[in-house]
């Protein structure tokens, strides 16, 4: 088959690798869409030590079932289906406690730092355990269910924010595509005064589109111009939560000015290994700051949203094109070119 491998740290080949076969409880798909994960672009390079060649890299898929290994019973060939990127065991004590994300044994799609090592999506056909593919239903086309991904990792985020009816207020530091899908999410549960922060115009015009009631241009007074519209009472200073989606020293700093005294600021980005913090300020201020990881159970209400129209992917896509292409189109993000949000590529 296919396949866009990393071959060193830069270095992307097209080119022909083997065909994986199903081996009891898993199920092959035809890759039918793969979206380019920042985690991707940044990976590639060999800067975060996460994408060790050789890989195929690649975890936003979605396809249909092509083959079925001995046990599977309940998925059959031709099923559309997404993929959870996180591959779990689902016996040990974080699976049976429902933190699939955090399973002992676990292993992501498209990722080799450690024993997480496991081949992607960005190829004609992919290996994943039945428990990790989800049927979707014909009415979400395949460019959108490979997006559901980036969506459950900020659905996940809201849950562990413990955002509901009483949240007011709500700060998004970062409008990349984890970000902006943070925004949607937020809106379909609720929320009525929700700010984005980005250096980038073209992105918070998305975030607009997708739910925010207001957006603020990066730098060092963002945190306090969004901890003024995140205040919602005479007893708050700040927004009830704020989600920083980035992962970098500047908007965690931006994240934790602009959020209320007792509130809670969600870590989801991760691309700096280590950052500088303003500890007085999170302690004196009684902070919660609460890391998030992947995605655990919120496929199901993830393809729900979209379905049903409370979420709306289609403006997240940038560009969709041919998986031969994916060399230049990782060069094109890894350049920043602008208005380039998510590619999406097609095997």
């Amino acid at each position: 088959m296919k396949a866009l491998l990393l071959t060193s740290p830069g270095e992307l080949a097209f080119t022909d690798v083997e065909t994986p076969a199903p081996g009891p409880g898993e199920v092959r798909v035809r890759v039918a869409a793969c979206g380019i994960c920042g985690s991707d672009v940044h990976g590639f390079t060999g800067s975060t030590g996460r994408r060790i060649p050789p890989l195929v890299m690649g975890h936003e898929a979605a396809g249909t079932v092509d083959a079925v290994g001995a046990g599977v019973h309940d998925l059959s060939v031709g099923t559309r289906v997404a993929l959870d990127s996180t591959v779990f065991c689902g016996h040990c004590t974080h699976c049976q406690a429902g933190r699939e994300n955090l399973c002992t044994d676990r292993q992501v799609l498209g990722v080799s730092c450690g024993p997480y090592r496991r081949h992607g999506c960005f190829a004609e056909f992919v290996v994943v355990p039945r428990r990790v593919a989800y049927p979707i239903p014909d009415s979400l086309d395949f460019i959108a269910a490979s997006l559901l991904e980036p969506l459950t990792i900020a659905l996940h985020a809201v849950h562990l924010a413990g955002v509901g009816p009483e949240t007011r207020s709500a700060v998004v530091v970062g409008a990349g595509p984890i970000g902006l899908a943070c925004v949607a999410s937020l809106r379909a549960y609720g929320v009525p005064r929700i700010a984005a922060i980005d250096l980038d115009e073209g992105r918070l015009s998305q975030a607009r589109s997708l739910g925010a009631t207001e957006t603020f241009i990066a730098g060092e007074e963002a945190g306090a111009k969004a901890a003024r519209f995140g205040t919602s009472t005479p007893d708050t200073d700040g927004a009830d939560v704020v989600f920083e989606a980035v992962g970098a020293t500047a908007p965690v700093r931006t994240a934790i000015e602009a959020c209320t005294r007792g509130g809670t600021v969600v870590l989801v980005g991760n691309v700096s290994p280590q950052i500088e913090m303003p500890l007085q300020m999170v302690v004196t201020r009684q902070l919660r700051l609460q890391g998030s990881c992947s995605s655990a159970g919120s496929y199901p209400e993830a393809i729900r949203f979209v379905a049903e129209g409370k979420v709306d992917l289609s403006c997240f896509v940038s560009r969709v094109a041919p998986l031969a292409e994916g060399v230049e189109w990782f060069h094109r993000l890894h350049e920043r070119e602008p208005g380039l949000v998510k590619v999406v590529l097609t095997p």
